[in-house]
């Protein structure tokens, strides 16, 4: 198979993308990728270093709060079109693939407009602008929520799931004495988003404290841009601070409790496995999909929802010994987080490809 695969900006996208192109690849080991990304975010690194061709474009997101500065993006994305249909037409692939992010826009519709095949996946339960303005154009709609439907009155909408959800119930279990921790104590892992949040970074500083004479181990994922920020702050010996995790969802294998923002990609990733979990929805994101992505397993009795102006010691803390101590209430949202999750999301995804190329057989 020749595809090329658009994703970009967060790795709420990324990785998504990733796991689609490592099950083209499990199930047609000579294809060849091509990964189209923006030129200044975190694609541009992660992709490269998995051995993956990779083209970056310029392109920026529409400003909701300054109109004016869209003219500058309408600029940016007329000439990322451009670039896109002569890129699209000398690799010249058997389908586009596009997971996400502002990038998709220009490069799938160029694909459209050229004729070829193209899928598109949408992670959150409420699509975002570049995946509405898709729903239009594309041959198949992948969905992570069934609820999003709605949304795309007459594309061909497709519930997979994320395919997070399958990454992680086959990569191999990083154990938490990696990072110095007890093996017979509990681990929290708090981690909010693959680029951190100032917002709860200035939170934890203050909290991080109170987390000394807890009888389990805190590891907080600061994000690479807010981890000197942490320089001053008296850490006790059950709590570690690391910038950035590659392999978070290794580790996850080894977490007793999550804190995390509700991303799809990270509710994705918890369901498939069953853990525990407090949701930290972001309030920055459009329509709040967030708030609304947790909500569905809150629904469920799968998490606990600490919105972010609560976020502080004397809401999280109570909340995470509640859940460590209460049996009853651990396994509750542990198996009602399992029942939730979709486990072969890139493997229905995979297969939905092969349709729009003529074979049914995944």
């Amino acid at each position: 198979m020749r595809a090329i695969v658009v994703a970009g900006g967060t790795g709420g996208h990324i990785y998504p993308a990733l796991a689609i192109i490592d099950k083209i690849y499990e199930k047609e080991p000579d294809s060849e990728i091509l990964y189209i990304g923006t030129s200044d975010r975190m694609e541009k690194d992660i992709v490269p270093q998995r051995g993956i061709d990779f083209v970056g474009l310029e392109m920026k997101g529409f400003d909701r709060k300054n109109p004016f500065k869209n003219i500058s993006v309408i600029i940016k994305t007329t000439k990322a079109y451009r670039k896109a249909k002569k890129i699209i037409k000398k690799f010249n692939p058997d389908i586009v693939i596009g997971a996400g992010g502002y990038i998709t826009a220009p490069v799938l519709y160029a694909a459209h407009r050229l004729g070829y095949k193209t899928l598109v996946h949408e992670q959150n339960s409420i699509p975002g602008m570049s995946n509405k303005f898709l729903g239009n154009f594309a041959n198949t709609l992948c969905l992570s929520f069934e609820e999003s439907k709605k949304y795309f009155k007459d594309a061909n909408c497709v519930y997979t799931g994320n395919p997070r959800s399958e990454e992680i119930t086959k990569v191999k279990k990083v154990s938490k004495t990696k990072f110095g921790f007890s093996k017979n104590k509990k681990l929290i892992v708090i981690v909010m988003g693959s680029l951190g949040s100032t917002t709860i970074t200035n939170k934890l500083k203050e909290m991080i404290p109170n987390f000394k004479d807890k009888d389990y181990q805190v590891l907080i994922v600061t994000g690479n841009s807010y981890y000197n920020s942490y320089n001053n702050v008296d850490v006790s010996d059950n709590v570690k601070l690391v910038p950035f995790l590659d392999d978070l969802i290794n580790l996850m294998k080894d977490t007793d409790l999550l804190v995390s923002r509700a991303g799809a990609s990270t509710i994705a990733e918890i369901t498939s496995i069953g853990i525990p979990s407090i949701l930290v929805p972001s309030p920055y994101v459009t329509h709040n999909h967030q708030y609304l992505n947790a909500k569905e397993l809150e629904n469920k009795k799968a998490c606990l929802i600490l919105e972010e102006d609560s976020f502080n010691a004397d809401n999280l803390i109570p909340m995470i010994d509640k859940v460590i101590k209460d049996k009853k209430l651990y396994k509750e949202l542990s198996d009602n987080s399992y029942k939730f999750g979709v486990r072969d999301s890139s493997l229905r995804i995979y297969k939905e490809i092969r349709k729009l190329l003529g074979e049914e057989d995944g």
